[in-house]
């Protein structure tokens, strides 16, 4: 048999797998934003929590916001602070403002940081966020022009890493 037909025909089985599996994990992921709607929390979680170990940064974020607000668990501000940071670090740009939110108000931190505020609002506007650019509106007028600037450094030195192709 041909080798240029027996690499094709092995390309079209693998896609056709990869195909198959990623409908099976966005089907999963709906699933679990089902059950997170129906207050069947702690299933959902489950589900999340296997995606999440995967690197899947919707679920890391959604994990965040059942910490953040008590949902099948204990309000937990530092666990919630650290699923959106594992999600914020991947682009997921809801993530990104709920760091904005957190480091803006000092919520599970020792104190609010406007910096890293204006950091995570900027980077969640960059990503699409339409929220982010009215944070980010309320809160510029709350920093001096130094800390403006630091944050404007930190912004393009996450900016390429996060978002290179923006």
């Amino acid at each position: 048999m041909n080798p240029v037909h027996n690499t094709y025909r092995t390309c079209t089985y693998v896609c056709t797998a990869l195909l198959v599996f990623a409908t099976s994990a966005l089907a999963d992921m709906e699933e679990a934003r089902d059950l997170m709607e129906a207050g069947e929390y702690t299933q959902a979680r489950e589900l999340f929590e296997v995606y999440a170990r995967s690197g899947n940064a919707e679920a890391e974020e959604l994990i965040g916001v059942m910490y953040a607000l008590g949902l099948g668990v204990d309000r937990d501000d530092e666990r919630a602070f650290d699923w959106y940071l594992r999600a914020s670090l991947k682009g997921h740009a809801g993530a990104q403002s709920g760091l904005g939110w957190y480091y803006e108000v000092g919520r599970g931190l020792p104190a609010p940081d406007m910096v890293r505020a204006y950091l995570w609002y900027a980077l969640s506007a960059i990503g699409g966020d339409p929220d982010a650019l009215d944070s980010l509106e309320l809160i510029t007028p709350r920093l001096t022009a130094e800390e403006r600037a630091r944050a404007e450094v930190l912004v393009d030195d996450y900016k390429g890493w996060i978002y290179p192709f923006r």
